[in-house]
């Protein structure tokens, strides 16, 4: 049982975080509130916002003379973080970190803790990594915490629960607890986005949730965040009279979400302030596209609104100080935002994957085709074997994994139109295939869902309760050449040996069977690939086709040894209690000749 008193949830957002707290008064979990935290919202102004902003600005030094990114319990802060900094940076986008959440989680030789953002910042601009971008975050959110609560009950002393999308892969996992510690958060753990929003769910319902699933359902998270779409499969089961609930398919990293659709809001907006004889530079186009966000979140909080205003600096010697004005109608809003995004498709529809033009700016790998519904289809046709290991009722010679039931997660489906839309297209595939329409959980808030459910979680865990059973989203192999004759211009052929299976439990550890080669005294490529589908495959299973598996950023590293010595070593496996992976290459007496933790992504 905890000693702490209060279970703690933190939604590190793409575009905006969350606290949520429940105290360990009694046995039964107290609903979680969220927390308002201070920030910057004008030069020197600090107000309570229930969100902060997930964007960081860098500013120049006339603005650290001017103490405008003062706060209460540090004046002499040289940033911004929340209200301020997206305001101020939308202004001045050059100095404005965003998105250093989707930083994380790119699959590439980028050094996440390298000083890259703001990407493409001129030079003379301050940067930050990723990572410190993230810390910053938690680092005002715990202070903030720290600051409106007693000694005896600083936010680092608290059980905390910090969530991270479904699709973030061991890599990002242990970035973002890396992040998280260096702001002071050393004993926190994570949870999937999607299942706090599920528990968000369960804690509004209370024990009523029995009453509305039932054994066999299948629940589809939709979570449309503002940097990602986050897809999960949950199965309600039954033990001895019981209901249980077990997390049992993940989707893929989906760089789709929110920002997206700011930027198509923009170029709408654009095209009608062009066709009003404007022009509008680099600058101003990203201002605008600050500006969508701002009119997109207040259409979509306020149905009293039907347009809202819209306003540019403009630029040149004719127009200087002059202001250009527009505004973005509901109608607008609605039509680009379900046509363009959520589309209706067949269920045999696939995302579109365009021929890539040759050389293209480095950046974010964000998806080629914006149709939600495109990678919906695609995600449960893959996951169709999911059903069957829970006895869900999916039908025999579906194409597809049928969900009975559907949760609607993050800011963008405060639009009913959108959530419509993919219940309309979800019924339309369902009664294709002779089954029965989804039903909505509804009555989540959107904004506070992932943060109130982490709450939740951290108190069922303290105290027990129901839990989502998950494990590992993924099976992991690592890369194993085999021995064969040289041929020029042909590589030795390799196969994958799997070191976590699908649903691996958070804590465990284990030893593949047999024996393999280790590479020692020399720097050697170590190859590493996981699968979504592969449920069946245990600890030791071969993958002879390795097509079949996703590759992961290969490690470079050196075991310790005699050079070129091949040691005969057996690889220990270990999902930590955040989520992480772990191996250990372990000689016969017990020595450790190398380790790898999935947290350096090198080339």
């Amino acid at each position: 049982m905890s000693e702490n008193k209060f279970a703690v949830g933190i939604d590190l957002g793409t575009t905006n975080c969350a606290l949520a707290s429940a105290p360990f008064k009694t046995e039964d979990p107290v609903p979680p509130a969220i927390m308002d935290i201070p920030q910057v919202v004008n030069p020197g102004e600090v107000e309570n916002r229930p969100l902060l902003p997930s964007f960081c600005y860098l500013p120049g030094e006339h603005e650290l003379q001017a103490g405008a990114t003062a706060l209460p319990w540090d004046k002499n802060r040289d940033y911004a973080t929340g209200l301020f900094a997206l305001r101020q940076g939308s202004r001045v986008p050059d100095r404005l970190v965003s998105s250093a959440k989707s930083w994380l989680s790119v699959v590439s030789s980028m050094d996440k803790r390298g000083a890259i953002l703001p990407w493409g910042a001129p030079e003379g601009v301050q940067k930050v990594s990723p990572v410190e971008a993230s810390t910053r975050y938690l680092q005002h959110l715990r202070e903030a915490w720290d600051a409106s609560h007693g000694k005896g009950e600083k936010l680092a002393k608290q059980d905390v629960v910090l969530t991270v999308p479904a699709s973030f892969d061991p890599g990002a996992r242990e970035l973002t607890a890396e992040a998280a510690r260096a702001a002071g958060l050393e004993n926190m753990t994570l949870l999937e986005e999607p299942q706090a929003a599920l528990y968000a769910w369960l804690a509004a319902r209370g024990e009523s949730w029995r009453r509305e699933l039932k054994a066999g359902d299948v629940v589809l998270v939709v979570d449309v965040g503002g940097g990602t779409t986050d897809l999960s499969l949950m199965a309600v089961g039954e033990e001895n009279g019981t209901l249980h609930i077990h997390r049992i398919a993940v989707g893929d990293h989906i760089l789709l979400g929110g920002d997206n659709m700011d930027l198509a809001l923009a170029h709408h907006v654009k095209a009608k302030l062009e066709a009003g004889g404007k022009t509008l530079d680099q600058a101003q186009f990203q201002a605008l596209t600050f500006a969508c966000r701002e009119a997109k979140e207040q259409l979509f909080s306020r149905a009293d609104l039907a347009t809202f205003p819209i306003a540019l600096a403009s630029r040149g010697s004719k127009l200087m100080g002059g202001t250009m004005r527009t505004e973005l109608e509901r109608e607008t809003l609605v039509s680009v935002l379900v046509e363009g995004f959520f589309p209706r498709a067949g269920q045999d529809a696939r995302p579109v994957k365009a021929r890539r033009t040759g050389l293209a700016t480095m950046g974010l790998p964000y998806a080629q085709d914006p149709a939600v519904t495109k990678h919906l289809a695609e995600f449960l046709a893959k996951q169709l074997g999911a059903a069957a290991a829970q006895h869900a009722k999916t039908p025999q010679g579906a194409t597809f994994l049928h969900p009975t039931c559907v949760l609607f997660n993050g800011g963008v489906f405060k639009a009913e139109a959108l959530q419509g839309r993919v219940v309309e297209v979800l019924n339309t595939w369902l009664k294709a295939e002779g089954s029965e329409p989804v039903r909505v959980l509804s009555g989540q808030d959107l904004d506070h869902a992932v943060a109130k459910g982490a709450s939740y979680y951290a108190h069922m865990k303290a105290r027990g309760g129901v839990r989502i059973r998950g494990g590992t989203a993924r099976a992991y192999y690592v890369g194993i050449e085999l021995n064969a004759p040289a041929v020029p211009g042909v590589p030795p052929p390799i196969k994958a040996m799997c070191v976590a299976p699908f649903g691996m439990e958070e804590g465990s550890q284990t030893d593949l069977p047999g024996e393999m080669g280790l590479v020692t005294g020399e720097p050697a490529q170590f190859r590493f690939f996981s699968s979504t589908t592969r449920r069946t495959d245990t600890v030791g299973a071969e993958v002879k086709d390795i097509a079949e598996l996703t590759e992961l950023p290969p490690i470079e590293a050196t075991a310790s040894g005699t050079p070129g010595e091949l040691l005969p070593v057996h690889i220990r496996s270990h999902v930590t209690p955040i989520g992480t992976l772990e191996l250990a290459c372990m000689a016969r007496n017990g020595e450790q000749r190398a380790r790898f933790e999935f947290n350096v992504r090198e080339e």
